[in-house]
């Protein structure tokens, strides 16, 4: 049995969903990739009348999506875009798992073949305090962006802000929309201007086809 979605303020979501709800328009279709337990999918829903689908590997993750009358498959996002049809969804969201995608091209093509947007969240690697901590240490960074140690990180690489945007001329993609971040106090956002592939702990980009 399912229970409706009960409506989620701003202030529950993690910092970087706050963009991400922010930049999705009202009344538009929605593919969360790595959804979680849908809390993206069920603010939209709620506060801006979106139809969400999500995708999740996670079967704890998925029923309590489910139970909260959510639309969320099982399955792992690095396959199940090929099932759907182009331009199926007007955005498609992969928030904070790019860096554990396999094919990370193929995910993207496959995103922009399926939405007419997408948006990407991910820790920036050369972000000043990781630098510092490899250069003093010596070993692999244990951070909050990153938190996990080499051994166990569900990371299979990382990247930084400045590989991203190269990045997205080699494959190529264009970036719509770019942010730099860092989370605030109370789990809002502090945007960063100056110097972001040092000064920011996180990037958020809207991509489309070129």
């Amino acid at each position: 049995m399912t229970s409706p979605c009960l409506p989620l303020t701003e202030n529950q979501l993690r910092f970087d969903l706050r963009v991400v709800a922010a930049w999705i328009a009202p009344n538009t279709r929605v593919l969360d990739l790595g959804c979680g337990d849908g809390k993206l999918l069920r603010h939209l829903q709620n506060s801006k009348n979106v139809y969400g689908l999500g995708i999740e590997h996670d079967e704890e993750e998925v029923v309590s999506a489910i139970s909260q009358g959510l639309s969320v498959i099982y399955g792992d996002m690095n396959t199940e875009l090929a099932g759907f049809p182009d331009k199926a969804f007007d955005y498609v969201v992969v928030s904070q798992t790019l860096q554990q995608a396999y094919q990370p091209t193929e995910l993207l093509r496959e995103m922009l073949r399926v939405g007419r947007l997408g948006i990407v969240s991910f820790p920036n690697f050369c972000f000043w305090r990781i630098r510092l901590q490899m250069a003093i240490s010596g070993h692999v960074p244990v951070t909050t962006e990153l938190p996990y140690q080499w051994y166990d990180t569900p990371n299979i690489r990382v990247l930084s802000l400045e590989d991203f945007r190269k990045y997205s001329r080699s494959v190529p993609f264009a970036i719509r929309r770019a942010l730099a971040v860092n989370p605030a106090p109370g789990g809002g956002v502090s945007k960063v201007n100056f110097w972001p592939n040092l000064l920011a702990s996180y990037g958020i980009f809207m991509i489309a086809d070129r």
